[in-house]
């Protein structure tokens, strides 16, 4: 009689540990899934996800680096006194850039060299002034009568280097799936950003290549992208009819969208004229080329892909109006980058409970 507690004891506690054991499980899933949320939450925010920036400055004003208050834009004046060009870093058929100095600090200064594209430099600064945010570069001073313009300097320059960058011991261990989908999120943000801009929907005409995209966008310091060059920024106004062509030339290649290739066969010649126009479609169709260059091929890169193929598929429609929206994309690419973090810090959750 006396060995009968001590048997019931040594029954029932096998059945109670499992109980615990699941229950310490969940709670740890619980509260994983709580930081996640938290960690998600703080990481959007910090890489430029919303679009109202409590440190953005009034129209017509700037700050950067660690200086707190803001000041007007700099004037012709102020440019010509102030600021010391250093060396040029570049030049394309619209302007010339400077790498240059002003209170101490690098600036780029941007200078018209054909005057028959004048239009189209006064159409970037226009867009340049009315754009300012996070996804934009950050405008510092111009001057109109001398076409110049002044803007932030970021030392890693154009997403052009961004392999190269990556393979600079300092930024190796930036080099992961994570980050790069990140990137790609920040470029699919711009270009959502520009489709329901202040101005209506803008179309990035500068974009007939790979390499043409990728010299449009800076890369900063702490791995975010903003677009640099806002010269062909045509405006969409579907109420008013309203389309736009991306030039007056004929473009070849996969890399353009199929609306705007010269659409009546190698037996007629192109006429400008015959063109014609499409919509902001033609950035989605460029969206899988420019993210699958963003994701490279490092560890995890192809897993990120497979989860992308249904939107990237969509994106490659040929009937524009196909096509998701820019913010479909983004939503997509937010949703995979969750659920991928979720996955690498719970491996074998699922098969546990």
């Amino acid at each position: 009689m006396e060995k009968k507690p001590h048997f019931v004891r040594r029954e029932f506690l096998p059945r109670e540990v499992p109980s615990i054991s699941l229950a310490l499980l969940l709670a740890a899933v619980l509260l994983l899934n709580a930081l996640l949320y938290l960690y998600l939450n703080k990481f959007y925010n910090s890489l430029g996800r919303v679009e109202a920036d409590p440190g953005l400055c009034p129209f017509g004003h700037f700050k950067f680096g660690a200086v707190k208050n803001c000041s007007p834009w700099l004037s012709c004046e102020a440019i010509n006194r102030e600021v010391r060009k250093l060396k040029c870093v570049g030049e394309g058929a619209v302007k010339k850039v400077f790498l240059s100095e002003w209170k101490e600090k690098k600036v780029v200064l941007s200078q018209l060299t054909n005057s028959e594209l004048k239009e189209d430099f006064l159409h970037g600064l226009k867009m340049l002034k009315a754009l300012q945010s996070k996804h934009v570069v950050r405008l510092l001073g111009y001057c109109e009568q001398q076409f110049t313009i002044l803007t932030e300097y970021h030392p890693l320059g154009s997403l052009r280097g961004l392999n190269e960058t990556l393979h600079i011991p300092k930024y190796k261990g930036m080099n992961t799936w994570h980050r790069r989908l990140m990137l790609a999120i920040d470029y699919v943000s711009v270009i959502r950003y520009l489709h329901s801009s202040p101005l209506g929907t803008l179309v990035m005409c500068d974009s007939n290549d790979l390499d043409k995209v990728l010299s449009q966008y800076l890369l900063t310091s702490d791995f975010h992208v903003l677009v640099n060059d806002l010269d062909a920024l045509p405006l969409v106004n579907r109420s008013a009819g309203r389309l736009v062509k991306c030039g007056h030339r004929e473009l070849r290649g996969e890399f353009v969208a199929p609306e705007q290739r010269w659409p009546y066969g190698e037996d007629v010649p192109f006429e400008d004229d015959l063109m014609p126009p499409y919509d902001e479609k033609t950035d989605i169709w460029k969206i899988p080329d420019v993210s699958n260059f963003f994701l490279g091929h490092v560890e995890g890169s192809d897993i990120v892909r497979l989860h992308l193929f249904d939107i990237h598929a969509a994106c490659k429609k040929k009937d524009p109006a196909e096509r998701p929206s820019a913010q479909e994309v983004l939503d997509t690419y937010r949703k995979v980058l969750t659920l991928l973090i979720r996955e690498a810090a719970m491996p074998g959750t699922r098969e546990m409970l």
